[in-house]
């Protein structure tokens, strides 16, 4: 999320968390504040294999509740940012990709479970939730991997004692960085039925 305008319509639709990417080569890339930043659901801040130092400024800033990782960063480096919630990402290819899980058990406080792409996220594309049933771990994860508009009953129908909610992105984007405020809201109100 990068416009103010269109921040202030995301959040009246009470979501829980917005995310801003601090990662430069994003097309997401969050370059400078936006106008006006979120007060009623948690920023969360997406880094790709940047320094600490870099995500710590960065979380100072703008005063982030909530630090995703989403490049190589080891559960050591996720240790170092305790103070904070903290998301580590995964890019989901087979259900062997969950085995990387097990190191950072204890280190993070949730998982998101992404599609393996082109990209590092933002791909726009699936994979088969059906692989989860694999997950045993203890830390609760956020179901990501191009789910749209059109996969609100699939999301009711997915059913894992640690899935704690689902991440929407790209799908509901008229261009990077900028949410349907219709689409989503729509979405919003069939799974919460």
């Amino acid at each position: 999320m990068r416009e103010a305008e269109n921040i202030r319509h995301i959040e009246a639709l009470g979501i829980d968390m917005m995310g801003f990417i601090f990662w430069p080569e994003s097309s997401r890339y969050v370059c400078s504040p936006p106008h006006y930043l979120p007060t009623k659901c948690k920023r969360v801040g997406v880094f790709v294999d940047a320094s600490i130092e870099a995500v710590i400024q960065h979380s100072l800033d703008y005063q982030l509740d909530i630090i995703q990782l989403h490049g190589h960063e080891t559960p050591a480096f996720a240790h170092q940012l305790s103070q904070w919630t903290t998301i580590k990402v995964f890019n989901i290819a087979t259900s062997d990709d969950l085995i990387q899980t097990k190191a950072y058990e204890g280190s993070v406080d949730f998982f998101l479970f992404d599609t393996k792409g082109k990209s590092i996220g933002g791909n726009g594309e699936k994979f088969d939730w059906s692989m989860l049933d694999a997950y045993k771990g203890r830390t609760p994860f956020l179901l990501s991997g191009g789910i749209g508009p059109e996969d609100a009953e699939r999301v009711k129908a997915f059913r894992h004692s640690r899935c704690m909610g689902i991440d929407l992105n790209s799908r509901f984007e008229t261009a990077p960085g900028l949410k349907d405020v219709n689409q989503l809201k729509e979405f919003i109100q069939q799974i919460r039925l």
